[in-house]
C-alpha cells in the first residue's frame, strides 16, 4: 500500500463522490479510480459499492477506514515532530460540546491565537461517549468532554473545572414558584433535556431510574439553544450547565429551580490518546486551557 492510495482511500471514504475526491486530492477523476482499483487488487477486496450514481463503503472498506486514518496522521506527525523544532504550529483538532465551544472556549481562543499564531486550530463539536476511537484515529488530537471521571486506561486527562448544572424553566411554570423542588416532583413533567450520551443527562436518568421517577415525556435535543428557547415557552423543565443559561436567568427570561435532589454538577475534563506525541501545539494547548479555566 502506498501513501497516496490510503489519502486517496480517505478522500473518497469521507466524499463518497469520484469528482469531487479528485478535487480535493488535486488530480484526474480516472487516477482516483485507478488508485483505488489497484489498492483493491492488492488487498483482494472490494473496498467500495459502486451502485448506479452512488459510491458506499463496503465492510471491508469499513475496516480498513480507521486503520488508513491511523497511517496518514502518524506520518504527518512524524513530518511534523522532525521539521518544526519546538515552535507550536500546524493543525489541532479539538473535539467539545456545544456548551463548552458557545461559553467557555472563545477566550481561550482569544489567548491562543494571540500567542501562537501559526496553530491552525480545527473545532468538531463532539458528544458521542465513544473517546477511544477519534482520538486512536487522529479525527481529533483532543477533546475537552463533561464526564465525572475517564475510566479508560488507553486515555490521559487532565481535570480543568466543575460546571454547576440546574434545572430551569420558563417563570410561569408552575415549579418556578416552588420554594423546594425534590426528584419526586419531576414525576409527571415534560423534560427538556440533551441527547443520551451527555454525561449530566445520564446523572439525571440514573437518579430518576433509582427512585423509580417516571416524567410525563422526554424531548431531546442536539442543542441546549433549543433547549432553552422552549424552557423559556414554558414547555417543560430544562437540565443545563448554568453558565450556557446565566444570561437568561439575569434577564428572568428563565428561573433556576430551587432543587433539593443530588447536585448535578459535572467535571470538565481535558482528553487525549496516552500513546499520543504530545506536539509543541497540544502542549501549549493544553496549557492554555488550564491556565484560563483551570479553578
Amino acid at each position: 500500500m502506498e501513501v497516496r492510495q490510503l489519502e486517496i482511500f480517505r478522500t473518497l471514504a469521507e466524499e463518497l463522490n469520484f469528482t469531487r475526491t479528485a478535487e480535493r486530492v488535486h488530480c484526474v477523476q480516472s487516477n482516483v479510480t485507478g488508485q483505488i482499483h489497484s489498492l483493491e487488487e492488492e488487498l483482494g477486496t472490494q473496498l467500495f459499492d459502486r451502485l448506479a450514481k452512488r459510491v458506499v463503503l463496503t465492510e471491508a472498506g469499513k475496516r480498513l477506514l480507521p486503520y488508513a486514518e491511523k497511517v496518514l496522521v502518524t506520518l504527518t506527525e512524524a513530518k511534523h515532530a522532525v521539521s518544526s523544532g519546538s515552535a507550536p504550529s500546524g493543525p489541532l483538532r479539538v473535539g467539545a460540546p456545544e456548551s463548552v465551544l458557545t461559553y467557555r472556549l472563545p477566550r481561550v481562543l482569544r489567548k491562543f491565537r494571540k500567542q501562537y499564531p501559526d496553530v491552525e486550530l480545527i473545532f468538531r463539536p463532539y458528544e458521542d461517549a465513544n473517546l477511544v476511537d477519534p482520538l486512536e484515529t487522529g479525527q481529533l488530537d483532543v477533546t475537552i468532554r463533561m464526564a465525572d471521571e475517564i475510566a479508560n486506561e488507553r486515555l490521559s486527562s487532565i481535570h480543568l473545572r466543575t460546571e454547576r448544572v440546574i434545572f430551569v424553566t420558563g417563570p410561569s411554570h408552575p415549579l418556578a414558584a416552588k420554594a423546594k423542588v425534590t426528584p419526586e416532583d419531576l414525576k409527571g413533567q415534560t423534560m427538556l433535556l440533551t441527547e443520551a450520551g451527555c454525561a449530566y443527562r445520564k446523572k439525571l436518568d440514573d437518579l430518576l431510574s433509582l427512585r423509580g421517577i417516571r416524567p410525563k415525556n422526554t424531548t431531546e435535543f442536539t442543542s441546549v439553544e433549543a433547549i432553552k428557547s422552549c424552557a423559556a415557552l414554558g414547555m417543560g423543565v430544562a437540565l443545563l450547565p448554568e453558565i450556557v443559561v446565566a444570561a437568561e436567568l439575569r434577564e428572568d427570561r428563565l428561573t433556576a429551580l430551587r432543587w433539593s435532589g443530588p447536585p448535578m454538577d459535572i467535571s470538565t475534563q481535558v482528553i487525549w490518546h496516552r500513546d499520543k506525541w504530545i506536539s509543541p501545539a497540544l502542549d501549549a494547548f493544553v496549557k492554555t486551557l488550564q491556565k484560563e479555566l483551570q479553578e
